[in-house]
C-alpha cells in the first residue's frame, strides 16, 4: 500500500523542503520508489532537486488547471534512482485562485494522484507555507503528516494552528488523516531553549518527536545550489546520516500518533 504523507507546517523556514528532499533520497536508498509533489508556488523543491521550473512546460498548475494527467506532468528526478517528482512552478500561485471556485476543490489533488499512486511505495508532499486551499490538497490526499519543527518560540506556537487545520481537515475530506510525529530541524542541543521547546510540544499537543534531530548545518545551505540533497552533497554528514535513520524509522515504524486525544 502507498504511504501518502505531507510534510506541513505553515511558518516558513523550517526546513519542510529540506525535509521532503532528503527523506525522498534516503527511502529510495533503501529501494523505495519515491514521488515527491511539490505543492508550493515557489518551487524551491522543483529547483533544490536540479530542475529549472522556468524552463518547464508543464507543471503541477497544469495537472489542476487543464486537467493534465499526473503521468504527463511527472518527471524522473535527475541523479538519483526511483525518485520522481510532480514539479511546480510560479503559476502555481495562479493555480490556487482558480481551485477556490471549483466544486471539490480539496480532491483535486488525491484525484489526480489516484491514476498512478499504485506505482510507489511513497507519496512525500512538499505543503506551502499557508493553511490555504493547496495545503488543504496536501492534507487531504495524505495519509500522515508530519510537521517538521524549528525549536524556537514562534515555530512552537504555529503547531496548534496547524493542528487545528488537521482536524478541520479530518473532519470534512478526510477523516483518516493521522499525524505521524514532529522532526525537530536546526536543532542545537548545547541550549537549553531548543529542549525545553521538544518537551512542551510533547507535553502540551501529545505529539511523538522523532528520533534522531536534525542539527543545524551550513552543508544544508549549499547543496539545494547543487541541485543535490544534503545525502548526495555532504554523504557522511551528521544532517545526512540524521535523515537516513529518520527514513528508516518512518519504513520500519508505520504507526501515527494521534493528537488530541
Amino acid at each position: 500500500m502507498t504511504r501518502v504523507i505531507a510534510v506541513a507546517n505553515q511558518k516558513g523556514g523550517v526546513a519542510k523542503t529540506t525535509t521532503v528532499h532528503s527523506l525522498g533520497c534516503a527511502l529510495s536508498e533503501l529501494g523505495r520508489n519515491v514521488l515527491l509533489v511539490d505543492l508550493d508556488p515557489q518551487a524551491c523543491l522543483t529547483y533544490s532537486l536540479g530542475v529549472d521550473p522556468d524552463e518547464l512546460e508543464i507543471s503541477i498548475h497544469d495537472m489542476f488547471v487543464r486537467r493534465v494527467s499526473a503521468g504527463e506532468v511527472r518527471i524522473k528526478v535527475p541523479g538519483v534512482d526511483r525518485l520522481e517528482l510532480l514539479p511546480a512552478t510560479i503559476d502555481l500561485a495562479g493555480s490556487e485562485v482558480q481551485l477556490l471556485t471549483r466544486t471539490g476543490r480539496e480532491h483535486a489533488l488525491s484525484s489526480a494522484l489516484a491514476e498512478i499512486l499504485a506505482e510507489y511505495n511513497y507519496v512525500l508532499i512538499d505543503c506551502p507555507p499557508s493553511l490555504g486551499v493547496l495545503t488543504i490538497n496536501g492534507l487531504t490526499a495524505a495519509s500522515e503528516v508530519l510537521i517538521p519543527l524549528q525549536c524556537e518560540a514562534l515555530s512552537h506556537r504555529g503547531v496548534g494552528q496547524l493542528l487545528e487545520t488537521i482536524g478541520d481537515v479530518r473532519a470534512f475530506s478526510n477523516p483518516n488523516l493521522e499525524v505521524r510525529g514532529v522532526i525537530a530541524t536546526m536543532y542545537d542541543d548545547r541550549t537549553r531553549h531548543a529542549r525545553s521547546i521538544l518537551e512542551s510540544v510533547q507535553d502540551r499537543y501529545g505529539l511523538k518527536v522523532l528520533d534522531p534531530p536534525v542539527r543545524k548545518s551550513i552543508r544544508f545551505a549549499e547543496a539545494p545550489q547543487l541541485g543535490k540533497s544534503i545525502l548526495n552533497h555532504a554523504r557522511s554528514s551528521q544532517g545526512a546520516q540524521a535523515y537516513r535513520q529518520l527514513a528508516k524509522t518512518i519504513d520500519v515504524d508505520g504507526s501515527a500518533v494521534e493528537f488530541g486525544g
